[in-house]
């Protein structure tokens, strides 16, 4: 091996040892894929609720006043429970990435990477509540696409570059939900599901094949 070679070689492993300790890298396309095929299955039950997944007419505040209380509930249960599922599929999925890698799941760098994706993710949070008191239902899913775009543009800064491809993805579909609010449902669905798996399987293609 030349000295030159070696050069290169000493700055790719100073390059490789900087990323680590300011990046968190251990994020597995396959919690992207696990979290997209959870929300295509909770999509799918409150398509089964509102019965309204084809005709692109889905105003939620005009179903969610006619119904009642009961499919308020019965949404915020599928909606809680896809969240905890695709949750703990992706730690799992992330984890067993980290410990492959040798890297540790938690660390100065995690910190970082989670407050600049929950705050984001807290005020939206707090703007959806406060739309579904006043009973504007139908900018919940918009709503979730944007804070949620926004939070994975931010965050992008502590972790893999691509996530920043799929914040901007989550907010051209937002955007376009805010005008066409009848495909909230579809445009959720897209989102959260197809997005995530695309994504997934690119990630793990590029990082983890091999």
């Amino acid at each position: 091996m030349t000295t030159e070679q070696q050069s290169i070689n000493d700055l790719q492993h100073i390059k490789t040892m900087m990323e680590r300790s300011s990046r968190f890298i251990s994020l597995s396309g396959l919690s992207g894929i696990a979290a997209g095929i959870c929300a295509l299955v909770g999509a799918w039950f409150a398509s089964e609720k509102i019965n309204c997944w084809v005709k692109g007419d889905c105003d939620l505040s005009r179903l969610l006043g006619s119904a009642g209380g009961n499919l308020i509930n019965d949404l915020f249960w599928i909606a809680t429970l896809t969240f905890l599922a695709a949750f703990v599929l992706a730690f799992f999925f992330t984890y067993l990435r980290s410990k492959k890698n040798g890297t540790p799941i938690w660390g100065a760098t995690t910190m970082r990477l989670f407050w600049n994706t929950m705050i984001p993710i807290a005020v939206g949070a707090a703007f959806l509540i406060r739309m579904m008191q006043l009973g504007e239902y139908q900018l919940v899913p918009p709503g979730c696409l944007l804070f949620y775009g926004l939070a994975l543009v931010n965050a992008s800064k502590y972790t893999l570059s691509e996530v920043r491809y799929l914040g901007y993805g989550m907010l051209v579909l937002g955007l376009f939900n805010l005008w066409y609010i009848g495909y909230g449902l579809q445009c959720w669905a897209m989102g959260f599901g197809i997005l995530h798996i695309v994504y997934g399987i690119m990630m793990w293609w590029k990082y983890e094949r091999k």
